[in-house]
């Protein structure tokens, strides 16, 4: 028996055939032989056996068939923990069922991962439990299954996966959400690092979703355990510290609903449930971090929360808290009359309670379940999943569907373009305005008519010539403030600028602005590509190297179909030519490699120093006008080998004995001391010496690597790839110790030289790396 190498919801155990649901052998709940929600028992003991000859019609039946057909199929199956896999899809559907999700989420929860870890097919899943239930497992099936050697394109794809299953049956996300707390839950049984992997997912990605899906339940647990695993010493800080304070706050709030209660029930509200809601431990800390300030600083670490019978009772119960407390100026936010994008509506206050702050909030017990369980809440009655079922639904959606709209052009390409804007998106919308209707669009604090054309649709956003804001003209990059009216000018002869990319603040307009430049500008973005990369590579030779595999293997790695498509990225900006050069030359080191035998590292050695002999050897000395240093007045000088001294670094010249000239020493140089006073010259670098004028200096360097055939090659290509040409190789080995390279460069400043050394020092083979003197 295999067992799973993971705690995700993936299994490695036998693949097992479709079960025969129709005979039922086990016949109460204590004959699975673990334990089971109370629920769950209630449903298998009041199905008769025989249920799931057909496809169940009632909920009892629906959930006990599904469950007695995952635990057939997982049977001997176990998780990394040891425990058996079936307790991994029922604690799921315990969760979807806690949320309040209908009789067929919970079955797909059930059953998410029977067509990926055995041999049941879709056909088979649709004959004994329906469409709807085989839409969601497939959904969920389609989210995982695949694998890359690159993780940030394995993420983007995953993300671009789980987006387009929300946008046809959103309920597909809840059973992926469901899954992934209970892996979170049971993380203890991986690897370290596989924790923190997979919790830093769920802090970047999984938590922001259940947050814009209005599913706090999910939300404050998702980010509580990524944040103990994230942050562990924080973690058990505030933990420690709130369980220290709990009695005093307690008994402070327990005073302060009492209170409440009274003064709501003397103006006859005494139906509204008053009662104080603990703060989650990451959103303490978060609030900690953001505003700098101690744990005794942050006065909201438990709150109220008031919830109402009515609408109207909502609005009287804040007169009542106004009206006992002092309320704190700027802290009052009406969410019921503006919603939040996710669907949230509250009423937020903060009030000076016993002689310190407090935070209340007020709602219906409606709005208290959407808040509790989001989608799950608003879609529990209906049949279909689809975020675009009704026009409200639409609207409140409208960020999932720019999303998808987007990668289905194409646009998304990019994997790390991809991740951010997903990242980016997820997060709470900050500013409210108002199209001319009167409608709220939600937009990232900064946004500016642009992007507010973009929310809108992508076509008002490419034709969007002006705009005015509460009835007057204003410039397009203006940003825009909570409450205004924005009304866009749009006309057909206009098109999207470049110069907006300077100013608008969200990824969807980002990207929309670079896509119709895209396909609008290709011919010319073609050329420009090709202009740009001829005058790099040089004509000898650029037709066939453009058209050979090398170039075509660059464009895939680029993400790219064909060359051509890589041309009009870097006329574009899409991907940089300096990325594309690396690319090319280790495609042609690669190609070469493959012709060519591998030499050794002594060989190497002696090839470079044969090829610097047989190079014309650059002058030695500099004067007059052509000086680089200041304060020599035409004097002959060298560079002293002692320390070879560079642009940027304190200098002085020594007058040598005899007719030897002056000789350039760093002013650090340990064989200074031995140069009387008198014959030191006070000197420095020329800061206006133009780059034609600039030399090049030799340094040497002595790099202790681990002894390894090709470790010279790797660093002298890295060197090569920053265009630091290497005069001088020799490699020293002794057997079972490590290789010393010394190796001299030729470098232009101090900068450069400290830019390589962290280069060098960044190889995984290299253990030490100094600057050494020449002929050292």
């Amino acid at each position: 028996m295999l067992q799973a190498v993971t705690g995700t919801a993936e299994a490695a155990a036998p693949s097992h055939a479709s079960p025969a649901i129709g005979v039922r052998q086990i016949h109460g709940p204590s004959d699975y032989g673990i334990e089971l929600p109370e629920w769950l028992c209630r449903c298998i003991e009041h199905v008769p056996p025989g249920a799931g000859d057909s496809c169940p019609t009632d909920a009892e039946g629906l959930l006990a068939s599904a469950f007695h057909f995952a635990f057939q199929l997982h049977d001997g199956q176990v998780r990394a923990s040891g425990e058996p896999y079936i307790c991994h899809p029922v604690a799921v559907a315990d969760l979807l069922r806690d949320i309040g999700a209908s009789a067929g989420v919970i079955a797909a929860g059930f059953l998410h991962d029977v067509v990926e870890d055995t041999d049941v097919t879709p056909e088979e899943i649709e004959q004994h439990f329906g469409l709807e239930v085989r839409g969601l497992v497939e959904g969920v099936t389609k989210l995982g299954g695949i694998h890359f050697t690159n993780k940030t394109e394995a993420q983007a794809e995953n993300l671009r996966r789980m987006f387009l299953a929300m946008a046809s049956d959103i309920r597909v996300v809840l059973v992926k959400l469901a899954d992934r707390l209970h892996n979170m839950r049971t993380l203890g049984a991986l690897k370290p690092e596989k924790q923190q992997r997979i919790a830093r997912e769920t802090r970047e990605i999984y938590g922001p979703l259940a947050n814009r899906l209005g599913i706090g339940r999910f939300k404050w647990e998702l980010e509580d355990l990524a944040f103990k695993i994230l942050e562990p010493e924080a973690y058990r800080d505030v933990q420690q510290q709130v369980a220290s304070k709990r009695s005093d706050r307690e008994e402070r709030l327990g005073v302060t609903v009492q209170l409440l209660r009274d003064r709501l029930a003397g103006v006859g509200l005494a139906d509204c449930e008053v009662s104080g809601r603990p703060k989650h431990l990451y959103g303490i800390w978060s609030k900690m971090e953001r505003q700098q300030k101690a744990f005794h600083e942050i006065y909201d670490v438990a709150a109220l929360r008031i919830i109402c019978p009515n609408l109207e009772s909502c609005y009287r119960a804040l007169a009542v808290v106004h009206d006992t407390f002092r309320p704190i100026p700027g802290r009052f936010k009406d969410y019921i009359g503006l919603p939040k994008p996710n669907g949230y509506q509250s009423l937020h206050t903060a009030v000076i309670g016993r002689h310190r702050p407090i935070e209340v909030q007020i709602r219906t017990a409606e709005m208290h379940r959407v808040a509790e369980f989001g989608i799950a809440a608003h879609w529990k009655y209906k049949e279909g999943g689809s975020p675009a079922a009704t026009g409200s639904d639409a609207e409140r959606f409208n960020w999932l569907r720019q999303l998808v709209d987007w990668q289905k052009d194409g646009v998304g390409d990019d994997s790390n373009d991809f991740l951010r804007s997903i990242k980016e998106d997820l997060f709470d919308e900050e500013v409210f305005v108002f199209t001319p209707k009167g409608d709220v669009v939600g937009l990232r604090k900064g946004s500016t008519a642009v992007d507010f054309a973009y929310r809108i649709h992508s076509e008002v956003g490419n034709h969007c010539q002006g705009v005015r804001i509460n009835d007057r003209l204003c410039p397009l990059a203006t940003p825009l403030q909570n409450g205004d009216f924005v009304q866009v000018v749009t006309s057909k002869s206009a098109h999207p600028s470049l110069d907006w990319l300077n100013f608008v603040a969200t990824p969807t307009a980002r990207n929309r602005i670079r896509h119709w430049y895209k396909k609008s500008h290709r011919d010319e973005n073609i050329q420009r590509g090709t202009d740009m990369l001829e005058r790099e590579l040089g004509r000898d030779g650029f037709d066939a190297l453009l058209n050979g595999e090398a170039m075509a293997r660059v464009a895939k790695r680029c993400n790219l179909v064909a060359t051509e498509d890589l041309l009009a990225a870097i006329g574009f900006g899409g991907v940089t030519l300096h990325q594309v050069l690396n690319r090319l030359r280790e495609e042609l080191r690669l190609a070469s490699s493959e012709a060519q035998p591998v030499l050794s590292n002594e060989e190497l050695a002696r090839k470079v120093e044969a090829q610097a002999s047989a190079a014309p050897a650059a002058p030695v000395s500099t004067h007059g006008e052509a000086s680089p240093i200041l304060g020599l007045e035409g004097l002959e000088y060298r560079m002293g080998g002692c320390c070879s001294p560079l642009p940027g670094e304190a200098i002085v010249g020594t007058v040598a004995l005899g007719n030897h000239g002056i000789t350039i020493h760093r002013q650090d140089c340990s064989n200074l001391s031995s140069v009387p006073v008198e014959r030191r010259l006070p000197v420095r670098w020329n800061p206006q010496a133009s780059d034609e004028l600039r030399r090049r200096y030799p340094v040497q360097l002595r790099i202790e690597v681990l002894d390894r055939v090709g470790v010279l090659k790797d660093i002298l290509t890295r060197l090569s790839d920053h265009r630091i040409n290497v005069s001088d190789a020799r490699v020293r080995t002794n057997p079972g110790k490590p290789a010393r390279i010394d190796l001299r460069v030729e470098l232009q400043s101090a900068h450069q030289l400290r830019d390589t050394l962290d280069q060098i020092r960044s190889m995984a083979d290299v253990l030490d790396i100094a600057r050494t003197g020449i002929g050292s």
